[in-house]
């Protein structure tokens, strides 16, 4: 098999170039050349350095004339002249050529061979290599031999700073994406992640383009094919709720919405680990095994038992894995049009209801919002529960306007029949603090109660604040939980917080006021504080 590839045009002039090495290459380099480890279940150990999360504050974007009337220019887009781009670019390719050894993954974003692009993965580390090739689909030997031309390239020189000094570039840490070009330029940070969540940032621009929905979510499917799809930000459960015994994994964060169906653009799991269990998520604990990458967790020198508690390092603690480590997938990773379409949102006030059924305009108005909470202790400064919202779940990695991708939301939910579930994996009884966690046995309850269609033959309870539609009884959870003012011993302390969150939608809201008819504002919160 012809594996050889020339970097030439890209002015790349290094002697041994690895393309598509096999896992138990990646290893070894990993381990002599990266002193990366191999934990006491397989998986390959190792560090992203100084950088253990993704530095969104130095994300830019080329500003042509050929795609800029399309993108959401702001704080999540920030624009970045031609010059400086190519001035990052020449940096990457001039500390590539520094190395002795380069490896290359060529692989796919999308599993559907209509909509799939190209991308290719030039970059020195060999963990960055193992974690792509996890996580775009893996071309067949044929299809490697007739890869051809990339459509996007992604250079990673993260080990090397970028320079301050050029315009639009403001810390050592840049990751520049030039639409026009189809590169991405990494400077200044080794965190896998960026790779990956720039391929989604590609995706979220190119499939609008085609008048189809891109969407930061999970997907499974039923014995009966039906689909459902899991949005939510991190910490709300969308890996954990999506992968389940019963229902096949589609994929475990980005997808796309095509007239065919439902569609993996990645060809891997990257989950979070902090606290991992076998009791609580055996999928994901079974998967961490040979071939995976265990991204700045503790381990013990002696045993290599990794402590998935120790948050020392980070939070952030990940796994990437081929999506064959699941044992219940759906391969192709491509579905029917989804039946069910769950909002999760961790409330750390305590007051949204477990589970709501939602009108779609209450979907578009909570799809718009993308609700959830930070709790005291996980950030500095944060001493109560903190409002976070993430238009889309993923306002980080959306290129145009968000109104556009709910606009394909609502034509793809009415034109396929979609049914819209605000679902709450946060707090119940109190804030935090003060009440307690949802328990994941009821969370699980509740999708089975969607899933079964119970839920959406249950009589409904109108709240008097959001002024969503509460199923009264669900089976496997007590009555009560399933009303938040039920269980609250101070029920004037709930009015009081569950009227400051409403306030708080509201006001999030109003920045989307001038693009949202007026019958999905109206679909928010009916009572709230100024």
């Amino acid at each position: 098999m012809r594996r050889e590839v020339d970097l030439t045009p890209y002015g790349i002039s290094v002697g041994r170039v690895h393309r598509n090495p096999s896992p138990a290459q990646l290893y070894e380099d990993a381990i002599i050349r990266e002193k990366a480890a191999i934990t006491s279940s397989g998986a390959l150990m190792n560090s992203s350095g100084k950088k253990t999360g993704r530095s969104p504050k130095d994300k830019r974007i080329v500003d042509d004339p050929a795609s800029n009337e399309n993108i959401w220019w702001g704080p999540v887009n920030v624009k970045m002249p031609l010059p400086s781009f190519m001035h990052n670019r020449r940096r990457a390719i001039d500390y590539l050529n520094t190395r002795d050894l380069l490896y290359v993954i060529d692989a796919f974003a999308g599993w559907d061979k209509e909509n799939r692009i190209k991308v290719r993965i030039v970059c020195a580390r060999a963990y960055h290599a193992l974690f792509m090739s996890n996580m775009l689909v893996r071309p067949t030997p044929e299809e490697l031999l007739n890869f051809g031309k990339p459509d996007y390239v992604i250079f990673n020189a993260g080990q090397f700073p970028a320079d301050p000094a050029s315009p639009s570039v403001t810390s050592e840490t840049s990751v520049a994406l030039s639409f026009e070009r189809g590169e991405f330029i990494i400077l200044g940070t080794q965190y896998a992640g960026e790779m990956k969540k720039g391929v989604f940032t590609i995706m979220n621009y190119l499939m609008p383009l085609r008048n189809q929905l891109s969407m930061h979510c999970s997907a499974n499917e039923g014995e009966k094919g039906d689909v459902s799809l899991f949005f939510g930000l991190s910490g709300t459960g969308k890996t954990t709720l999506s992968t389940e015994p019963n229902r096949r994994l589609i994929g475990d964060d980005e997808h796309y919405w095509t007239p065919k169906g439902i569609v993996n653009i990645e060809g891997g799991c990257y989950a979070k680990c902090i606290n991992l269990s076998a009791a609580s998520e055996p999928e994901i604990y079974d998967a961490i095994r040979f071939g995976t990458v265990l991204e700045n967790a503790v381990y013990d020198d002696r045993s290599r038992l990794v402590d998935f508690y120790d948050a020392s390092l980070t939070e952030n603690t990940r796994a990437s894995y081929p999506i064959e480590y699941i044992r219940n997938i759906k391969k192709p990773c491509v579905g029917n049009h989804p039946k069910n379409i769950i909002l999760l949102t961790c409330d750390a006030f305590g007051v949204l209801p477990p589970v709501s059924s939602l009108t779609p305009e209450q979907a578009m108005y909570h799809f718009i919002s993308g609700y959830t909470a930070k709790v005291a202790g996980t950030e500095v400064g944060v001493t109560e529960p903190e409002a976070t919202f993430s238009a889309c779940f993923g306002a980080a990695f959306l290129v145009w306007h968000p109104a556009k991708y709910a606009q394909l939301l609502a034509e793809n939910m009415k034109k396929y029949g979609s049914k819209a579930w605000l679902v709450n994996t946060g707090w119940c009884g109190g804030s935090y603090g003060v009440g307690k966690r949802l328990s994941i046995k009821h969370t699980r309850a509740i999708i089975d109660g969607i899933h079964s269609g119970e839920l959406a033959e249950t009589p409904c309870q109108q709240d008097p604040i959001f002024g969503l539609n509460v199923p009264v009884h669900c089976t496997g959870v007590p009555d009560d939980v399933l009303q938040p003012s039920n269980i609250w011993a101070d029920k004037a302390e709930y009015e009081k917080t569950a009227l400051k969150l409403a306030g708080l939608f509201r006001k999030n809201f109003a920045k989307f006021a001038d693009v949202a008819p007026d019958s999905i504002r109206d679909a928010g919160p009916v009572r709230f504080a100024e």
